[in-house]
Order: structure tokens, then sequence, then C-alpha cells
């Protein structure tokens, strides 16, 4: 905090276009689509329009013993893009709707009569800061002050590559698989369900999962009864090049957790989907007590309800997926770039997602010159019109998805700058 505190802080007043402008007038391209969520950037477009007009007709009502029509229909697009899935859950962040689906996962083993405590995830994943989020995504620098109050979960390794002691992919992931089997069946009767990132883990590192690999521990799920619950919040939505990532991956989740991308960054909002399968379970008479406790006052709020409606209709107007594979194209080229500098380690992409990681010596480059890398790159992309961010020694990139060319060949090309700059200090 003392060091933030001592950060040269910029105030946002205003956004255009994909820039984010300060009281200055200082303009900054999102280089993190305001953290991972932006879309169509900033200025008048059919989400906002949408917002407009439900704010002019109704401003909010609950979701306690009533409805609201943006959130009936938003649901019915849910369930017909997230093919498997049959109900929705409204909740108002990522955060929340992973508490949700914990509570759906535990409380479905209970109303079956089967006591099911124990939770499976991956190292290296992240899933919030709420207290289960934590517990299944749980990073000791992050939250070991939190520990005694925490759940105790199983961690198997992630597939990461690099850094990991095996000679190919194929080895690691094999092993991956060893233990997580070895896991489940020693749970056996006991684990509730296996929690995971969807496609890849982006702030445990930028992982990007081996083909199969998602798929085969969907099947694993499957073979030993476990529930799987899949976290889209980040990857969904077109970030790693798919609308639906699990459908791409050829996994079957049991609950799939959607958010900041939904609204298309405008409205805090989240869903958490499952299907009649679990759903039946909590349906009985009021006294048999199998109902759901769980609910926010902001639960389905119908201005973000209409504004994620708007931005689904306005993906498929714009064709925004082939854009993304496009723009994928370009940045999986312009990557190439990276590997003249010998700071650099390793370099993963998906989709809009990138993540290039630096070493000095075999060890992970955090500091220079007494000052560390995430400040580094902070101040010195904001003199050069350009908001980036690090994850530790990971210079991530993660445009809005709706971004030009243009503008992303900015965003690279400052990298590029910052790069060669590292590797001379």
């Amino acid at each position: 905090m003392r060091d933030y505190s001592s950060w040269d802080n910029r105030v946002i007043v205003q956004g255009d276009g994909f820039y984010l402008v300060d009281g200055d007038g200082n303009r900054y391209l999102d280089g993190i689509a305001s953290m991972w969520c932006n879309v169509w950037g900033h200025g008048p477009n059919e989400v906002v329009v949408a917002m407009q007009d439900q704010l002019s007709r109704l401003q909010h009502s609950t979701l306690f013993g009533l409805a609201n029509e943006p959130a009936a229909f938003l649901a019915e697009k849910l369930v017909n893009m997230a093919k498997g899935m049959d109900r929705v859950f409204y909740t108002d962040n990522g955060s929340s709707s992973i508490e949700v689906a914990l509570k759906m996962a535990l409380q479905y083993w209970h109303n079956r009569g089967k006591i099911r405590k124990e939770f499976v995830s991956l190292e290296r994943g992240y899933h919030g800061d709420t207290l289960g989020a934590m517990s299944v995504g749980y990073i000791e620098q992050f939250f070991g002050a939190y520990k005694p109050i925490l759940k105790k979960v199983h961690q198997l390794p992630s597939p990461l590559l690099h850094g990991s002691g095996f000679d190919n992919q194929d080895e690691l992931v094999e092993s991956c698989l060893e233990k997580a089997e070895k896991t489940l069946k020693k749970l056996d009767g006991r684990c509730a369900a296996f929690v995971m990132e969807s496609g890849a883990q982006i702030a445990g590192g930028v992982v990007i999962y081996p083909d199969g690999f998602q798929h085969k521990i969907s099947e694993l799920c499957r073979k030993y009864d476990v529930l799987l619950i899949l976290d889209e919040i980040a990857t969904g939505f077109g970030r790693l090049g798919n609308m639906v990532e699990y459908l791409a991956q050829k996994s079957r989740p049991d609950i799939v957790c959607f958010s900041k991308a939904l609204t298309a960054g405008y409205f805090p909002l989240a869903a958490t989907l499952t299907h009649d399968r679990i759903y039946r379970e909590f349906l009985g008479n009021y006294s048999d007590n199998k109902q759901l406790y769980h609910g926010h006052t902001f639960t389905g709020h119908p201005v973000g309800c209409a504004a994620a409606i708007a931005n689904l209709q306005l993906y498929e107007k714009r064709n925004l997926m082939q854009q993304i594979k496009q723009n994928s194209q370009y940045l999986k080229k312009r990557l190439t770039e990276f590997e003249k500098f010998g700071i650099v380690a390793d370099i993963r992409h998906k989709g809009l997602l990138a993540g290039i990681e630096l070493e000095k010596d075999g060890k992970p480059l955090i500091n220079v010159k007494h000052e560390r890398i995430n400040y580094f790159v902070y101040k010195e992309s904001l003199k050069r019109g350009v908001h980036l961010r690090t994850l530790g020694n990971i210079l991530v990139l993660i445009p809005p998805l709706a971004v030009g060319k243009e503008d992303l060949e900015k965003m690279v090309d400052v990298y590029l700058e910052l790069t060669a700059k590292l590797q001379k200090l």
C-alpha cells in the first residue's frame, strides 16, 4: 500500500473509443480492457442506448418473488448460447457467481442425502476474492492472511510446461492427469466438485491449457461422479477466440460462471448456469428446505441485463468473433518479435490474451534497479500513451475485445520498446 500511494496515479474522467482520458486531458490506450472486461471501448453504441432506455422505464426491481423482462430474456439467450445448460442464477460480480456455484454443488449432494464436503482445484487458479473463491483459488501471497477462515482444498498441478521440469507437454499433461485421477479416486464419495478456469488461467500467469487437457478432466469428473464447475468469468465471450470456451474444449460442465465481458464491461453482472439434473434436486415443498438460500439486492438488475442483451446482439451484428480471430492471428505473428530478447523466457498466447514471461539468469525478473517491474511497466507505458499491467514477471496483454488492428499494434509496439529497455537495465 505504501508503494501504491507513492505512484503517480491518474484520475480517469472520460473514455473515448479505446482510450481513457485523465483530468489533465492525457489519453491512454486501454491495454488491460479495464480489468479484462471491456468489449467496445467507450462512447455511444447500442449497449449504451439499451441501458439508457431501460433506466427510463424501470431502474431496478428485485427478483425476490418477482421477475423483470430483461432478466428473463437474457436467461433465455444464455442457455441458448451455453449448450448443455438449462438454468440461470444471477449475481453482480464474478466472485459471487463462484460462491453460488460452490453452494449449488454442496447443496446438490446434501439434497440427495449425501455429504460431500471436499473440493478439488488447480494450482495457479484464481476465482475471486470472496471466501469460497479464495479457497478454491488459493494463492499464498494474496490470501495467506485469511487462511484461518478458508476451506482447505485439494490443489492439483497446473499444466504449465515452462519451469515444470518436464521435457515436453505430453509428459506434463500425462503427469497432471495421473495426479488428478489419483486424487479423485482417493476422495471417492467425498468430493463435491472440481473447480477450474475454462481454457486458460489468466491471473495465475497466463497458463494456456494444452489441447485435450480440459476435456480429459471433464471425463475424469464423470468417471468419479464429481461435479465440474468451470469459470469462464474472464475467458468467455471471445477472450480465447471462442464465444463459449468449454464448447471448444469439448468439456461438459455441470455449472459454469460468466461475467466481465457479459455486459461489455458497462455494468456489474454475473451469471451462474447449470443443467436440469442439478436444478431438480432443489425442487420441493417449502418445508422440505431444499431451496437455494442465496440472493443479492441487485440480483438480475434490469439495467445490467438490458446491457448484456444488447451486447450479445452487437456481437452478432458486428461479427465480432471473426474480428477477434483475425486480430489473434495478427497478435500471434507479432509475438515472435519478442523471441530476440534474452530476458524473454516464454511466450504464451491464445485469442486476445498474451503473456510474455521475463527472466534473468534463470530467475524471474521482478525488480529492475531497485524498482519493481510492475511499477516500471505501469509508469513507462503511461508515458507512451498506453495503460499496461504485469502479473509479476509476466508482461500481459488483454486488450478490449473489439480493439482495432492499429490500436493493437500500438500496444505491442510499446511492449517491445519496454522489453528492449528492460534488457538493457
